[in-house]
């Protein structure tokens, strides 16, 4: 393959981005978290086009066109995403085998429901507020927990404490049924996130400094994605209550989809004045009038009648992000000298004035779904990459054209210009909506 302007350029691992937010001082509240679930838009087949569109961006470099990757192959080096069996039983979270006693024993995963809503405040919700919560019509589950931000290993991370034996139940399924981390969890440790722990370096089996009130190090048992959008961190409601959270202000709600807008606004009169009510999934009505809470992952959100990015936009946008190759990536960071996946995408878009959400998994709701024969330069492109929940959107790129996109990739490497993947983690392209863009940034802030 004879690629000209591209030749040594070769497809690199694509890795995901998360958010850790910095504020002042203490334990920080959770006063809002991103969704993390895409919509239901099925992202047609077919090879992107050669050429853009009259009247649409085009990617500046004059890059020549190469064949996309399709193949299965894993886009982490040396992982390879499981699936079957092996992970839905929990064996393919990341866990310590710590010396020592026991841990303690945890009550087994028996159902798992998805974290649909979210109530938080800055105090301790009252038991009659859970109680009320939990009553509402089609209620499937409930639980009180602790959702504050706190620092670890010196940066503000959004942390849940909770009853291990009952929050694995709204966990994401490969690591709810984890008894690994949870027991570890259930004796004093911190499990994070598969996203935290590989890209921060953080040392499974080691430990980190967790600092809100009081300062302490908790051992590191395992990496496992939680299943509530932005959160970072779990340790049990203790641990959290001694770090200096507010006992019990959170509380986590799994609903059906036929409650769920009657369900949101009931629990926006129970909480008392300074909590808030933050769905964590997207809401799809189809045609006939039916609506769905989604779980799929696919990356998409509104119609595609909604307005794009101007062209001149977008050019400035893709001459932005180009200007970054080369540069490093940098967990967390968000330029310009320095970037994650997310990071860059937000970055080169501010360029050209048009306000982006942090998060990969809150910018595949900037716009409606891209069927992947539809591509066009400055499109983003969403990946899966969490073996311990599939369904996550972890990673983003932008689409330059020609097959080609570029991204922040991984720790220890640059950003990167390469042939676009469209292998089994793909989770979709999005046209971004600026209107819509600021909306959902506007709303996870």
């Amino acid at each position: 393959m004879h690629l000209a302007n591209g030749g040594r350029r070769l497809t690199q691992a694509v890795t995901r981005s998360g958010r850790r937010r910095l504020v002042p001082t203490g334990v920080a509240v959770l006063a809002v978290l991103g969704s993390i679930v895409g919509v239901l838009v099925a992202v047609a087949s077919g090879a992107p086009r050669d050429n853009p569109p009259a009247g649409s961006a085009s990617s500046v470099l004059g890059l020549p066109a190469v064949r996309p990757s399709t193949g299965d192959s894993p886009v982490i080096p040396g992982m390879a995403l499981e699936t079957g069996a092996r992970l839905l039983s929990g064996q393919a979270i990341p866990a310590a085998r710590l010396p020592g006693p026991a841990p303690p024993t945890v009550a087994p995963l028996r159902r798992t429901l998805q974290a649909d809503l979210l109530i938080v405040a800055p105090f301790s919700l009252s038991p009659a507020v859970f109680s009320a919560v939990s009553r509402l019509p089609g209620v499937t589950g409930a639980e009180q927990i602790e959702a504050v931000r706190m620092r670890i290993n010196g940066a503000y991370t959004a942390v849940l404490g909770v009853d291990p034996s009952v929050f694995r139940t709204f966990a994401a399924r490969p690591t709810g049924a984890s008894n690994a981390l949870w027991e570890g969890v259930a004796g004093g440790g911190i499990a994070v996130s598969y996203t935290m722990g590989k890209l921060d370096k953080l040392p499974l089996g080691g430990t980190v400094v967790a600092a809100g009130r009081t300062t302490t190090r908790l051992r590191v048992v395992a990496f496992g994605t939680m299943g509530v959008g932005g959160v970072n961190a779990v340790v049990s409601d203790s641990v959290a209550r001694s770090l200096g959270a507010p006992a019990g202000n959170a509380i986590v709600v799994s609903m059906p989809a036929s409650d769920f807008t009657a369900d949101v606004a009931a629990a926006g009169r129970l909480v008392p004045k300074g909590a808030g009510v933050e769905p964590l999934v997207t809401v799809v009505t189809a045609p006939g009038g039916e609506t769905t809470v989604n779980s799929s992952g696919m990356a998409g959100a509104g119609p595609s009648t909604e307005t794009a990015v101007a062209p001149a936009q977008l050019d400035t946008m893709l001459k932005a992000a180009e200007s970054r190759e080369g540069l490093p990536y940098i967990w967390g960071a968000a330029g310009p000298s320095a970037f994650d996946c997310s990071g860059l995408v937000q970055w080169s878009f501010a360029q050209a004035g048009i306000v982006m959400p942090r998060v990969a998994a809150d910018q595949a709701l900037t716009g409606p779904a891209v069927p992947v024969s539809q591509l066009q330069p400055g499109d983003l492109l969403f990946y899966h990459t969490d073996p311990t929940d599939p369904t996550y959107i972890s990673h983003v790129a932008i689409f330059l054209g020609n097959g080609w996109m570029i991204q922040a990739p991984a720790p220890g490497e640059h950003v990167e210009i390469v042939p676009a993947d469209f292998g089994s983690e793909f989770a979709g392209a999005v046209r971004v909506n600026p209107a819509q863009a600021a909306a959902v940034a506007a709303r996870v802030a």
